[in-house]
């Protein structure tokens, strides 16, 4: 048995770019967001305000990277949920958890790394400047020679 294994992590450079590409794509939408990225932990990487942004929005960035670190991207939560009234009521209590559009999972190598998130707009904007901050992994992904998954 294998006392230890390797797993890709999150170099906080590539958070950084992720960041600029969510910024970028929210100035052509014309909105002010705040983007969060988070680990697989759910542990905040990287943040960054764009000046104007609402202030409600910093703490819903980070709960949609949070959510979005569990795997699932945060817009097919309530589609999940909506139909099942125990769920619903439920686990909307759950501290952290964002069930709109605006976080997505972070994958490298087929491996969960983390969340992006992204509030400001409407849940379709945010969603878009979300994978934004994607296309900059998948960018360098396909410049190694790895299929993004």
């Amino acid at each position: 048995m294998e006392s230890s294994y390797q797993k890709p992590i999150l170099p906080q450079i590539l958070t950084l770019e992720m960041i600029i590409a969510a910024c970028k794509k929210a100035k052509e939408l014309n909105i002010k967001v705040t983007v969060a990225i988070c680990d697989d932990g759910g542990n905040l990487k990287s943040f960054s305000r764009m000046d104007g942004a609402s202030l409600l929005s910093l703490e819903i960035s980070q709960n949609k990277a949070f959510t979005s670190a569990s795997g699932r991207a945060t817009e097919d939560w309530y589609p999940t949920i909506k139909d099942n009234p125990a769920l619903l009521h439920g686990i909307v209590h759950t501290k952290r958890l964002a069930i709109f559009g605006g976080g997505l999972p972070i994958h490298l190598n087929g491996v969960l790394v983390g969340g992006v998130g992204v509030s400001g707009g409407t849940a379709e904007e945010d969603s878009e400047c979300a994978k934004a901050a994607i296309s900059v992994i998948e960018k360098v992904l396909e410049e190694e020679g790895i299929v993004y998954f």
